[in-house]
């Protein structure tokens, strides 16, 4: 895409990506100072609200009410480049473009998302949207998924989990728990099994115990150890990587559905700048989301080092803490703000049901609400499927504060009544 950098070669705030991260924090920044000059770099010529990519996968959600022009998402005043960064200058405070042009800035915000490694699954790519493997992490996909759905007769459905991290960590889970309600009300007879490389269904013990439950009232069953490697739709097999002792070796299953979610990582052209940390994150303080050694530079959402879940309840609660922090620095002026890692996964366990996981930095379980996190709920299924959209599309990108309410709670050890 040919970029076109306007009149403006620099700006007082340049911001990297043009997602939930990006245009929020452009929008806050110019609800707090009109006057400032701020341009979001992007490639892309739309937005998306990826998180209701599993509805739509489920059967739930309309693809094109999560689909949006990038500039109407813009902020008014802020000033859209549509361009791929490709490097970063830190020393002469710039950002390199594909073709070599340079945007300079007084202070920068990298906002740009993770990396789906497509390629990193062997014959993947080549088998997508047909053979029955699909993906809800793709907007032309997510319809497939659902076709997949409705068309499955019976046999071995499978859904994979690839190693963390990865942006909502609960999707690979949350579109095989709707899978498997619209299997049972139908009364078709399925093998499910959910593969992954880790040792458990959830990153938060609290949680996790709560989702075998889910598993068991859905006879499905969760393979532990195994990372998927190997594709080959036409012969509806998947090859997984298990290590016994060990000792890797690899393992062909058969299916009749496949729902692949892909490695992810961070963006080749972070890993490979001076921003980066060991394992290519945006370096920065988790609690501040100012770089540790660049003092004008800050990060936000799933590109960054904090360690938390990749989510966009995330990226709601950066938001503010992002441009407060900015705005401090760059007026000399006003208290900072800081980020507790709080996130949540809003966890589909049916059709109709959904498992509010909330949690913050170290797995401490903040709920916004009082009652149990654990038990799925109806007011939960309209809050995803309704009230999360519009909170999106009207309040987060638009940079408009909203109150926290999540706070640590304790609840018993014991499980309680599980009915997804």
């Amino acid at each position: 895409m040919a970029t076109n950098l306007s009149v403006r070669t620099s700006y007082s705030v340049v911001i990297v990506g043009g997602g939930a991260g990006g245009v929020s924090v452009a929008a806050r920044l110019k609800r707090m100072s009109n006057i400032l000059d701020v341009a979001v770099v992007d490639p892309s010529e739309f937005h998306y609200y990826q998180p209701a990519w599993t509805l739509v996968g489920g059967g739930q959600f309309d693809i094109a009410k999560t689909r949006r022009s990038m500039r109407d998402c813009m902020p008014a005043g802020v000033e859209f480049v549509p361009g791929r960064v490709t490097a970063f200058e830190p020393e002469h405070n710039a950002v390199v473009l594909e073709g070599g042009a340079r945007i300079g800035y007084k202070f920068l915000v990298v906002a740009a998302g993770i990396q789906l490694d497509w390629d990193g699954i062997e014959g993947l790519i080549d088998t997508l949207g047909k053979n029955d493997v699909t993906s809800n992490y793709r907007f032309d996909l997510a319809p497939y998924t659902w076709q997949c759905i409705q068309q499955f007769k019976g046999g071995t459905a499978l859904f994979t989990q690839p190693p963390m991290p990865i942006k909502c960590a609960g999707a690979p889970q949350k579109i095989l728990y709707l899978a498997a309600d619209y299997f049972r009300k139908n009364r078709i007879a399925a093998d499910i099994r959910f593969m992954t490389p880790g040792p458990s269904m959830f990153g938060v013990p609290f949680y996790a115990k709560a989702l075998e439950s889910v598993m068991r009232a859905y006879q499905a069953k969760p393979c532990f150890g195994q990372k998927l490697v190997r594709v080959d739709g036409p012969s509806k097999t998947a090859y997984f990587e298990v290590t016994t002792d060990g000792i890797k070796s690899v393992q062909d299953t058969k299916f009749d559905m496949l729902h692949v979610v892909p490695p992810q990582s961070a963006p080749r052209f972070i890993r490979e700048s001076p921003l980066a940390d060991a394992a290519g994150w945006v370096e920065v303080d988790k609690a501040t989301l100012r770089h540790t050694r660049f003092a004008n530079i800050f990060g936000i959402g799933d590109c960054t080092s904090t360690p938390n879940s990749k989510t966009a309840a995330a990226v709601k609660n950066q938001m503010p803490v992002v441009a407060k922090n900015l705005m401090a620095a760059l007026t000399g002026r006003g208290e900072t703000m800081t980020y507790d890692g709080c996130a949540s996964c809003p966890l589909t366990t049916s059709a109709g049901k959904v498992m509010l996981a909330e949690f913050c930095y170290d797995g401490v379980v903040t709920p916004s609400f009082p009652m149990d996190p654990r038990s799925p709920r109806k007011i939960y299924w309209w809050l995803k499927q309704s009230f999360l959209p519009y909170l999106y599309w009207n309040i987060v990108i638009k940079g408009k504060r909203w109150p926290l309410t999540h706070k640590r709670r304790d609840f018993p050890e014991a499980l309680p009544t599980i009915n997804p």
